[in-house]
């Protein structure tokens, strides 16, 4: 799509530092940026966005081999199992039951695996959100501020799907092709919703269904929110936004500003990202149901001093 709308200079990027920062907005002291527009009265209006009942995952399978280091436990018969002799003699007595139990290694960060990325997951001069310092991230003990223990209690708010690949009836957005504010507001007028204070905003590229077909070449270069949303977002009071790609376009067409989407909306907007979603049956039941909104729910991992979590956001039309 073109944009009559001009596109910012780099200057006007690294500008957004200033002009969309919400330093100080909720308090010195605020760990949870933009999740702050999740207000009680916004969960109970995502309650009631639920019309079908029906819940669809938009979270991509973990799989293994491929996404983890595992280790696999069986024991047919658990009192066999070493150390059972230290166990009580009720143990011994039952021979019917057996176990298998795992241990997986991840990395979840990356182009990969649906992940949410807290607000202490990047730094811009050494700062993170609400102005620490990146010190507060110590490599044995994770960060003291701003980790995904911030959301503990969970996201639970409304979900918007944005479709642009539909907006420019194509199967998918090719790597490399950004997303603007125009695409965004028609989208909405297609669908027959509009962005409020506090939704979650997943945006459809596509490239889910061109993983699913096995049409993605793996390679850095990717369709994504440009850069030119971020004050968009911040005007609509967006609490979380994901993506079926790891959010940025790239290339992000700045040379100095990599992922604007991240260090912008991470470090200045404290804005959460969901990253590398899975959007297709949740495109699939919206155009169904003909419903574009519906109750999202993202429980992230309480991992201390973590930078985010494994996600398996669910939605409820």
């Amino acid at each position: 799509m073109t944009t009559d709308r001009p596109m910012p200079t780099q200057d006007d990027v690294l500008g957004y530092f200033d002009t969309l920062s919400n330093w100080g907005r909720w308090g010195d002291d605020d760990e949870r940026g933009t999740l702050n527009h999740i207000t009680d009265d916004v969960r109970l209006a995502a309650a009631r966005v639920v019309r079908h009942g029906r819940s669809v995952s938009c979270a991509w399978e973990v799989s293994v081999p491929g996404d983890t280091e595992r280790s696999t436990t069986t024991c047919p018969c658990a009192a066999d199992m070493p150390g059972a002799e230290n166990m009580p003699a009720a143990f011994h007595a039952d021979r019917s039951w057996g176990f298998s139990s795992e241990r997986l290694g991840l990395t979840f960060h990356g182009n990969t695996l649906t992940h949410v990325d807290s607000p202490c997951h990047l730094f811009w001069d050494g700062r993170m959100y609400n102005g620490r310092s990146h010190s507060l991230v110590d490599p044995e003990t994770g960060s003291a501020w701003a980790a995904v223990t911030a959301a503990a209690d969970g996201i639970i708010t409304r979900g918007v799907l944005l479709d642009v690949a539909a907006v420019r009836d194509v199967p998918w957005l090719e790597p490399g092709q950004g997303v603007f504010p125009d695409d965004l507001e028609e989208a909405e007028r297609r669908q027959g919703v509009q962005v409020r204070p506090g939704d979650a905003v997943l945006l459809r590229t596509g490239h889910g269904r061109a993983r699913h077909q096995a049409a993605d070449d793996g390679g850095f270069t990717q369709a994504g929110w440009h850069a030119s949303c971020l004050p968009w977002l911040q005007e609509r009071g967006v609490a979380l936004i994901g993506a079926d790609t790891p959010q940025d376009v790239q290339p992000s067409g700045y040379d100095d500003v990599l992922m604007p989407v991240h260090a912008v909306g991470l470090v200045a907007m404290g804005l959460w990202l969901l990253d590398n979603c899975d959007l297709e049956a949740c495109a699939t039941t919206a155009a169904e149901l003909r419903q574009w909104d519906f109750h999202l729910s993202v429980a992230p991992v309480r991992f201390a001093g973590t930078s985010g979590s494994p996600v398996n956001p669910i939605a409820t039309f």
